[in-house]
């Protein structure tokens, strides 16, 4: 029997018809939704659709997952891999871009398709570690004995259930070099159900230390049923911070940044990164320029303690690390 996260995952809005019917928005939107939808399909849980504002278009959780018109017009340096990933594939599902840690593309699959996602043209049919054969990944992490980290990614890795999750853990346990289990994951975001019982069992009998970064990019999309479901996994043993993208229309704003940083911390979670938008093809309508970038993040450092200040940074490909915005 499917679980019920697996039940509210299957049921997410994938019609623009629907979407539209459901906030009350005008049907103007609809071709330009359903023409870039076929490009990069819509799909939203229904719990996150709740905490839209009705007849709003500008909503700030309405404008991620939104399939725009400006989507379709191409723009000058926005590529279909934007951060590089394919120069660092080191095996099926692998990519190792930085020192002692490693990348494993787990899935393709998302509870939400986020229509700036630096991923949205990844070849995930050919490039997902297979649940039915992880042995070239695990065999390329064994063979480097300076990776201390394993990054489960996607896609997002929460996708896949927990037995099949429970099997790929044990078997990244047994190898010794390994401290650090990283999950980056927007499922207990904007499906706050994908937190149950099984998920929390086998992440907390995990040995290694356990880091869960979620993405949330404004304070709205943190209601009582995210939070709860952040505490469980902090009880669980995982330390968790967040990721943000600077998104026009979004959160382009100290106050709204802000509010969230503080949100945040109320929930357990540690501000991390605030990452400029990665030049992907079909987000350029998103991109904030540097200077305004530069001034949030100045504001930001005005009014909030240092410990809620998450950096400014941009993934340049080929570079050893995120690089700061103010180093470039």
């Amino acid at each position: 029997m499917a679980s019920q996260w697996q039940t509210d995952l299957a049921d997410a809005v994938s019609d623009p018809t629907e979407l539209l019917r459901l906030l009350e928005l005008d049907t103007s939107l609809l071709e330009p939704a359903r023409a870039a939808s076929r490009e990069f399909p819509l799909r939203v849980p229904r719990s996150f659709v709740a905490r839209m504002r009705k007849r709003d278009p500008s909503d700030p959780l309405l404008r991620q997952v939104l399939p725009l018109g400006a989507e379709l017009e191409p723009q000058p340096g926005f590529t279909h891999d934007a951060v590089g990933d394919m120069v660092n594939r080191a095996a099926p599902g692998v990519l190792h871009k930085y020192h002692g840690r490693v990348l494993l593309i787990a899935t393709g699959i998302c509870a939400v398709n986020c229509r700036y996602c630096f991923r949205r043209h990844f070849p995930y049919a050919q490039e997902s570690a297979r649940t039915d054969n992880w042995e070239p990944a695990l065999q390329y992490i064994r063979s480097d004995a300076s990776i201390s980290e394993v990054i489960l990614s996607g896609g997002d890795p929460l996708s896949l259930g927990d037995r099949i999750l429970a099997e790929l853990v044990a078997r990244l346990q047994e190898i010794q070099q390994l401290r650090t289990l990283r999950i980056h994951t927007r499922q207990p975001i904007v499906l706050p159900s994908r937190v149950d019982p099984e998920l929390l069992s086998w992440l907390r009998n995990c040995r290694l230390r356990k880091v869960v970064v979620v993405h949330v990019n404004h304070a709205r999309e943190l209601n009582a049923e995210v939070t709860t479901a952040l505490a469980k996994l902090h009880a669980a043993g995982a330390t968790l911070f967040n990721q943000s993208v600077l998104l026009r229309g979004v959160n382009d704003s100290a106050t709204v940044l802000a509010e969230l940083s503080q949100q945040l911390f109320m929930a357990g979670v540690i501000p991390y990164y605030l990452h400029m938008l990665d030049r992907v093809s079909g987000a350029a309508h998103f991109d904030v320029p540097d200077s305004q970038a530069l001034d949030i993040a100045r504001a930001l450092r005005a009014r909030l303690p240092g410990y809620l200040v998450p950096r400014l940074v941009r993934e340049v490909p080929g570079a050893p690390a995120k690089m700061p915005l103010t180093a470039l």
